[in-house]
């Protein structure tokens, strides 16, 4: 994905047919803005109000379409905004003034570039004629942000904003999806002129995949029909397709077992026998025994990222290797392969099924097991699965384990809650111990790994789906990083829940000390030296403050209870689990290691 480009994207809402555009009244900039939103189909924006953004936010009170959510911080309204699109497969829009504003919104680009998360971020800039003079709260926000955008636009002329506007969207949610960033100056807000709204995008070079190659997929066939040890490897590309439905089709016409990445999870239902959850660092043993011992790779929608990887040149190194992704510079970029396929994952998924069907392999719902196509493969990794389950120890006391208050909590909710996570150990133990079964219901930030994500994320995903239960499984230490947005969700009426696994350390850099620095602790004790055993800082004092219930649980025996009543609950809520900073997350893969070199305890 370049940065100076405009990439791709499956969810996204199809283009009308071409007609006349639509002329409008006469209006100022930050209307015409506002008006174009609308016509996208935007229904909230997580926008902090300051000065170069004014005229937009007086237009948006205005609006009877557009739910304004003011978050407590521009972070935390980008990763709300993030939340709301991996969610919904649809842009998520946020907006900030300028300076510092806009600043603070880079984290969560630059999380949605890594991520392939469609984002439209509007920035407010100073007027015009102030631009490059050291302006108040100027910053070059436009070429600060050029890496991790898939493109960008710096407002000139008040009637190009239509344009500008139509263009963001389909660019942000077409074929590879990403964030595109609109920085708006003032004066151009504050202009007025009658606008022309375009019916459809039209932008020269940015040409979409169209089909996919029939002989490749043919090939494709051959080497199934040909294969041992087949297993599939998909990731956050089969969820931005919206191509679910098709990936388990193709599994239940050829019986070949799965394993995700971390963003690919919930793309196949992980109670199903060809599930072998995620690979990758600290993914099962099975999933990356069974994926670097095939003998035929299907890759699908992934980007063979080092934390998946290990030591790329020994990666799957004794299979045949067929990668199918919408991007071409994906391909043979951190892993050469056999057969190259770019289209788009549905698109292609679907044409294989039906050629698949065409050839006589029948769908067969309960695929895999001793009488599937691959029977010897199957009961291979049964014995895996068998000898290496995912797996901790309970202890006989009433200390509670973070896996142990997972693994409940997918009990009370059945697997389907909509999850966040903030980054650490507690973003592994949830991936591990609560089983997904569908696509869009885990949400992450997993290829920048952005501390403070969870809450505003869950906040994001909340609005977008009020009707579910959104919870965040968080840490003590990325949950303070953004929570100031407890006051965005009391005030917002937003019942986001959240569970702090509270170990009062930095738990994953800890676990990295304890193995490979001697247990030295090198500033990662979040609590204070002073008052050991004291529990600092006091959640349930903090969400006093912001008016949300909150209560804190040290002993197992009343766990239950507790998750209960926050389930039970109609607005905001958080539950402090008291959890050991002793406890590791395993199996773990040492960084630029192989499979072969899996620490299991």
């Amino acid at each position: 994905m370049n940065a100076a480009s405009t990439s791709s994207k499956a969810d996204a809402p199809s283009q009308p047919a071409a007609s006349a555009p639509d002329r409008g009244e006469v209006m100022n900039g930050a209307e015409i803005l506002v008006a174009c939103l609308e016509r996208e189909g935007v229904d909230a924006i997580f926008a902090y109000p300051g000065g170069a953004s004014m005229p937009i936010h007086q237009a948006l009170t205005r609006s009877k379409k557009i739910r304004t959510v003011l978050p407590r911080h521009e972070q935390g309204g980008v990763f709300a905004a993030e939340g709301y699109a991996r969610s919904t497969g649809r842009a998520g829009v946020c907006m900030a003034t300028s300076g510092p504003g806009a600043t603070n919104l880079v984290s969560g680009i630059a999380d949605a570039y890594m991520d392939s998360i469609p984002l439209v971020a509007i920035t407010g800039q100073v007027p015009q004629e102030m631009i490059g003079k050291g302006a108040f709260q100027e910053t070059d926000v436009f070429g600060m942000t050029l890496p991790v955008v898939k493109h960008s636009y710096l407002v000139w002329d008040i009637n190009d904003i239509p344009r500008i506007v139509k263009e963001a969207f389909h660019v942000a949610q077409s074929g590879r999806p990403g964030p595109v960033l609109i920085d708006l100056p003032k004066n151009i807000q504050n202009q007025k002129t009658q606008p022309i709204f375009p019916a459809r995008a039209n932008l020269r070079g940015y040409d979409l995949p169209q089909g996919v190659d029939e002989l490749a997929l043919n090939e494709l066939i051959g080497l199934i029909g040909n294969a041992k040890k087949p297993m599939i490897y998909c990731g956050g590309g089969v969820i931005s397709a919206g191509a679910s439905v098709e990936l388990r089709e193709l599994v239940e016409r050829t019986g070949i077992p799965v394993a995700t990445t971390l963003m690919g999870i919930g793309n196949f239902p992980e109670s199903h026998p060809l599930s072998l959850k995620w690979l990758g660092m600290h993914g099962t043993v099975y999933a990356n025994n069974a994926v670097n011992e095939s003998d035929l790779l299907l890759a699908i929608g992934v980007r063979f990222d080092d934390r998946v990887t290990g030591k790329v040149e020994k990666f799957a190194e004794h299979g045949t290797i067929v990668h199918i992704d919408i991007d071409a510079s994906e391909i043979n970029k951190n892993k050469v392969v056999r057969l190259p396929i770019i289209a788009d994952v549905k698109v292609a998924l679907a044409r294989l099924n039906a050629l698949l069907a065409k050839a006589g392999w029948e769908r067969n719902p309960n695929a895999g097991g001793a009488q599937g196509r691959f029977a010897a493969w199957d009961q291979q990794i049964v014995e895996w699965k068998t000898a290496n389950p995912l797996k901790f120890k309970e202890t006989a006391d009433e200390t509670i384990q973070p896996q142990h208050a997972i693994r409940l909590l997918w009990e009370l909710t059945r697997g389907e809650a909509i999850i966040t996570t903030g980054v650490g150990q507690h973003q592994m133990w949830a991936g591990q111990f609560y089983d997904f079964l569908h696509p869009r219901s885990f949400i992450t930030s997993a290829g920048l790994g952005a501390m403070g994500f969870g809450y505003p994320a869950a906040l994001g995903a909340k609005v977008a789906h009020p009707e579910r239960e959104v919870i965040d499984i968080d840490g003590d230490g990325s949950f303070l990083m953004n929570v100031q947005e407890l006051a965005c969700a009391k005030v917002e009426h937003i019942a986001a829940k959240a569970i702090i696994l509270n170990n009062q350390h930095l738990g994953m850099v800890v676990q990295w000390e304890d193995r490979f620095y001697g247990s030295n602790r090198g500033h990662t004790y979040l609590g204070d030296p002073r008052q050991p055993g004291a529990i600092y800082p006091d959640y349930v004092k903090i969400c006093e403050g912001f008016g949300v219930k909150c209560e804190r649980v040290s002993k197992k025996s009343e766990l239950r209870a507790a998750l209960e009543r926050m389930l039970a609950a109609q607005e905001p809520y958080v539950l402090d689990v008291m959890v050991p900073y002793t406890e590791h997350v395993l199996p773990m893969i040492p960084a630029g290691m192989t499979y072969k070199d899996i620490i299991k305890e």
